[in-house]
């Protein structure tokens, strides 16, 4: 079976809103209410029973019968069936057109058969076709549906792809021998298959350091091998990611929505059909360290009759933060790391000594006692913070020894001054 383009991803909301506009898509308008007593329509069909147990690869026993209600014998009826993509038209006969149709409007893929029958029915009289239209369970059914509709004219077929006509033998009507009545001209027909499907998450393993932004893509897949239509009355899931502690979101999924601290994304028919997968794309910012910080994908809904394997229903989000502090923040961690660095303490150490340089020059020729007071005063400071770095004794006995000559230079020239009176 073809593949059918992709399609937007949108709320369950919008799937039910869409629910009528699908079933008019799949042949299944609904019939206005009755007013008074209305007469059944001239052309109708025998009641047709969901079927159920259908085994994956094998056909499906679809009785039709055409029931005349009128007055006046119709010269030409056609049937036209429309299956869900579990089911296949294996053989379709040279009077019908086969047609394939994409899913769109939140409806999933479908196949449509248009069959023509020369054949007249008589007022009174019940039909049904000699051999059975085939239809087939593909391996990937599960929970589908067939409509049958029976008209007096041709059908419309769908405007989305292009019909091709069938080429095995052709069938015809005749008359049932058991008879039958009929009071409806369309039938939905559910068909249930034996049949699992399995759903899976994928988390992520992050790596950066704080500050860092990094990309997170969490994922959803039916591994099957039933699909899944997610219908309105179908037991529903959304996944849920949790996010690792000491991240935050710059851009979520555009389908994931914050609901307190998680993000609960939405998933439509597409995603839930057989190997199809849905991929959610977050942008996080790495805020700090957080010792064992791990996030989580996991279904919202792990309940569902349909999923044998729950080990897979949830995935964990690992992050792994290269440098900082456990709990400290991008700026506290900048601090730490310059007051514990060694370069950093060099680079203080050296702005010290070049202080005292500029006071031994003073001591030679200048102000020098400003000089060396000031810079004095800068190595007491920096003794005091209890700097491991191995420069700062050396820049301070530096500037002790300026001190010690600018002050034996001073009392020298004060008894020459002495002698001098």
């Amino acid at each position: 079976m073809p593949t059918p383009p992709y399609r937007r991803r949108v709320s369950r909301s919008a799937v039910a809103t869409l629910g009528a506009a699908g079933l008019v898509a799949l042949g299944a308008a609904p019939t206005p209410a009755a007013v008074g007593d209305e007469a059944p329509p001239s052309l109708a069909l025998g009641d047709i029973k969901p079927i159920t147990g259908v085994r994956p690869g094998s056909p499906v026993d679809l009785p039709v019968t055409v029931v005349n209600n009128g007055t006046t014998t119709v010269e030409k009826v056609w049937i036209k069936y429309t299956a869900t993509r579990g089911l296949a038209f294996p053989e379709v006969p040279s009077n019908c057109q086969n047609q394939y149709v994409g899913a769109y409007d939140e409806m999933p893929e479908r196949w449509i058969a248009i069959c023509a029958f020369d054949e007249p029915v008589k007022p009174g009289v019940a039909y049904t076709p000699r051999n059975p239209f085939a239809v087939k369970a593909e391996k990937h059914a599960f929970d589908d549906e067939m409509w049958v509709t029976v008209t007096d004219y041709e059908p419309s077929p769908d405007e989305n792809s292009v019909p091709v006509r069938g080429t095995a033998p052709e069938i015809e009507l005749i008359e049932s021998p058991t008879g039958g009545t009929g009071s409806k001209d369309r039938f939905r027909v559910p068909v249930t298959s034996v049949n699992s499907a399995d759903y899976e998450v994928t988390g992520a393993a992050l790596r950066g350091k704080p500050g860092d932004t990094v990309t997170m893509k969490v994922t959803f897949t039916n591994t099957g091998p039933g699909w899944v239509w997610s219908r309105p009355e179908t037991p529903w899931t959304s996944v849920l990611v949790t996010l690792p502690a000491g991240t935050s979101v710059v851009k979520p999924d555009f389908y994931c929505k914050p609901k307190g601290k998680v993000y609960n994304c939405g998933l439509t028919t597409r995603p839930q059909e057989h190997l199809e997968t849905a991929t959610f794309t977050f942008k996080l910012k790495i805020d700090k360290k957080v010792a064992g910080a791990k996030g989580l994908v996991a279904l919202s809904n792990r309940k569902l009759p349909f999923d044998p394997d729950k080990a897979n229903d949830t995935a964990p989000i690992t992050l792994e933060v290269t440098g900082g502090e456990p709990g400290a923040t991008e700026g506290a961690t900048g601090g730490a790391t310059g007051g514990t660095d060694g370069g950093s303490g060099s680079t203080g150490g050296s702005g010290g000594g070049s202080t005292g340089s500029t006071g031994s020059t003073d001591s030679t020729g200048g102000s020098s006692s400003a000089g060396g007071a000031g810079t004095a005063t800068t190595g007491g400071n920096l003794a005091a913070t209890g700097s491991s770095s191995p420069t700062l004794p050396i820049a301070g006995a530096a500037a002790a020894a300026v001190v010690m000559g600018a002050g034996t230079i001073l009392v020298v020239r004060r008894r020459r001054a002495r002698h001098d009176n």
